[in-house]
């Protein structure tokens, strides 16, 4: 699946966190991959994250409404003709023809790639004006839906009066598109936006991108460094020198101390090795076809030998980072993998591809072979006959 006509280097350069930006179906053919009744089937599952909000119209006021899944299927044939969407989280963690929308967009870096949310709208149906913290492309499955483009906005902004969603109290659009079957609409982080079914069968595909938040990142990273700090240390005044006032927090304190926090905080090869396991910990717990039954790296040697195509688990998030020595570090689902040698140069293969046929060569590295038995028994890699 690929963009055409689409240049994103000038994307990068003219649009992305700048302005938004309307792509006329650009796909070479079209199809939408998901049926409504299967979104709504998701959407009833336990440990699948969906919501069904909808809008009460009465005279010049609305009310609205939000519900959490997972639903009853009964529900659905009694929400009427206008004015409900269903939203669903992370589609492309379960349905491969979702997961197929990420490559086109791989332009942008794997690890700020979050999921796909896709939304089935009646008539009408919207989630009313509001704006996120991250980028998204919006891509129009099926139907259409008329969107409009606001203002920049802060967490500053004034809020409806509601306890699950976060809609604008003030919204004047400035752009107004309407998205029918293939189009797609990029709206960077912060900029108000509305969009409205227009008739029956609207279904739309919204590619959201991981922005961390400061405060995210350091409790996280703090948490990390207090589960595996090795040797509390304590402060100590070996040098101290009598003051003239008891009550003052000397500069000399001030600096000791200051620095038995930061020390661990700027170490920045640490902060990597936290980073990559934190940016690709699976989304909703352990990975579906995760087994701990060990395969042999000889078994793996066959299975190369055999031509079998090895591909991503779908729910599965890879990265890695390169060191000063040409090594690198491989991080898959929350776990890190030091690679150098022959396994360093298959670790930045797997990052860049989703799918490998491996050259018979392979075989004849044990380092690699390791690597990839491992990254099969995790439930990472899959394997199937060519």
């Amino acid at each position: 699946m690929k963009l055409q006509n689409f240049d994103s280097v000038s994307f990068l350069r003219e649009y992305w966190q700048k302005r938004p930006l309307f792509i006329k179906n650009p796909w070479l053919e079209w199809s939408n991959p998901l049926a409504p009744e299967e979104l709504a089937g998701l959407a009833c599952e336990e440990g699948v994250e969906a919501r069904l909000i909808s809008e009460n119209v009465q005279g010049q006021a609305s009310h609205w409404s939000m519900q959490h899944g997972p639903f009853d299927e009964t529900v659905f044939p009694q929400l009427g003709n206008e004015r409900w969407t269903l939203l669903v989280q992370a589609v492309d963690q379960y349905v491969p023809q979702v997961h197929a929308l990420i490559a086109p967009f791989r332009f942008i870096p794997d690890w700020r790639i979050d999921d796909v949310m896709v939304s089935f709208a009646a008539d009408q149906g919207g989630v009313g004006p509001h704006f996120d913290n991250y980028d998204v492309f919006l891509i129009q499955g099926a139907g259409k839906r008329k969107w409009q483009i606001g203002d920049v906005c802060d967490n500053d902004a004034p809020l409806k009066p509601h306890d699950d969603l976060r809609q604008l109290a003030e919204f004047q659009p400035a752009n107004e598109w309407i998205c029918e079957a293939g189009d797609i609409l990029y709206i960077p982080p912060g900029i108000s936006h509305n969009g409205v079914a227009i008739g029956d069968d609207c279904m739309t595909y919204s590619i959201g991108f991981r922005a961390p938040s400061r405060s995210d990142l350091l409790t996280h990273f703090c948490d990390f460094l207090l589960d595996n700090m090795e040797d509390d240390v304590r402060y100590a005044d070996p040098d101290l020198n009598q003051q003239s006032n008891a009550g003052e927090i000397d500069s000399a304190a001030i600096e000791k101390l200051h620095m038995m926090i930061t020390e661990s905080l700027s170490d920045r090869d640490r902060f990597a090795q936290w980073f990559g396991r934190y940016s690709t910990e699976p989304k909703y717990g352990d990975l579906p076809n995760a087994d701990d039954t060990a395969i042999s790296p000889q078994k793996i040697a066959q299975h190369i030998t055999n031509k079998t195509v090895f591909s991503r688990n779908i729910s599965s998030r890879f990265s890695y980072v390169e060191h000063m020595d040409g090594n690198a570090s491989l991080f898959v689902d929350g776990h890190c993998i030091k690679c150098d040698g022959d396994e360093a140069v298959l670790a930045r293969q797997i990052c860049r591809e989703h799918i490998y046929s491996f050259d018979a060569k392979l075989a004849n590295s044990r380092a690699s072979l390791e690597l990839l038995a491992k990254l099969v028994c995790l439930g990472s890699l899959v394997l199937s006959e060519a």
